[in-house]
């Protein structure tokens, strides 16, 4: 079964992504990674629900000099994303670094038992249902043409239990289960999955957080685009099916890192044994 393991990417070698699709491109993270992978040479497929915002993104992209394709689409409806996906690869080819960004929160700090049910499961499927419809559309591509990576923008929320943000929190915890079948499926063929945390950008969303208000110092949109070019690059494969968190790893400490070797579970979401003798140790 595939594990974390010490530097090399395993099976074969998966070339450097050329060709990228991000989800939740019309502002915010969406932007700044759609801009920075742009800038680095690839080709970038934007997709959103805002025509008007993603169409700002697109001069960004395009100003890079990058060929660029728009989808408008619902992250969380099955037709709608595999007509999007299908328009993007006609328009610059087949995707090899899936990016899913789109997200929400809930606008209710509130503790579970009283969060608004639809609110709630909105936030939920935001998350979830749309990585799960993405890697859907985009995958089985990947794997016709050898392999490819796929980053879900994660957060620590997800491996933390907390009292108010539930949906945001069970969103994000899923994705590691998501990525992780991801990587054990397909670590052999060619596929890498990772969940990569951005820290707290300035953005809408991270502002609008009682947590964050009065907060000084943000992550750098450049750190997390650096993380995010590194793994597209091929240089943290070793992490497949694993979580990096930008403004706390660095590509070069992750590096080092997988070079002294990866103990088994690092970087995963797991149930803790409660010692020696715990049965599910």
């Amino acid at each position: 079964m595939p594990e974390l393991h010490e530097g090399a990417a395993g099976p074969g070698v998966v070339p450097p992504a050329r060709t990228a699709l991000v989800t939740g491109a019309s502002g915010g993270i969406g932007r700044i990674l759609s801009v920075a992978l742009a800038e680095a040479g690839l080709a970038v497929g934007l997709l959103g629900r805002d025509a008007g915002r993603l169409e700002a993104t697109r001069a960004a992209v395009a100003a890079a000099g990058a060929p660029v394709a728009v989808a408008v689409a619902d992250v969380t409806d099955a037709g709608q994303v595999a007509a999007a996906v299908s328009a993007v690869e006609e328009r610059i080819g087949g995707v090899d670094l899936l990016v899913n960004n789109a997200g929400v929160i809930e606008q209710e700090e509130v503790p579970v038992w009283e969060a608004d049910p639809e609110e709630w499961w909105h936030v939920v499927s935001t998350t979830l249902r749309a990585s799960f419809l993405l890697a859907r559309a985009v995958v089985p591509g990947m794997l016709e043409r050898g392999g490819g990576r796929v980053v879900d923008l994660s957060s620590g929320a997800g491996a933390q239990d907390r009292e108010i943000h539930t949906g945001y929190c069970t969103g994000k915890a899923g994705l590691f289960r998501i990525a992780g079948g991801i990587h054990l499926a397909g670590f052999d063929r060619g596929l890498r999955s990772f969940e990569m945390s951005p820290g707290v950008v300035r953005t809408a969303m991270s502002e609008g957080m009682s947590q964050h208000r009065g907060r000084m110092e943000w992550t750098p949109g450049e750190a997390v685009a650096e993380l995010l070019l590194s793994i597209a690059r091929g240089e943290l494969d070793a992490f497949s099916g694993g979580f990096v968190r930008a403004g706390v790893d660095t590509p070069q400490a992750l590096r080092a890192a997988a070079s002294a070797g990866l103990p088994e579970g690092a970087r995963r979401l797991l149930v803790r044994p409660y010692g020696p003798s715990d049965p599910l140790g």
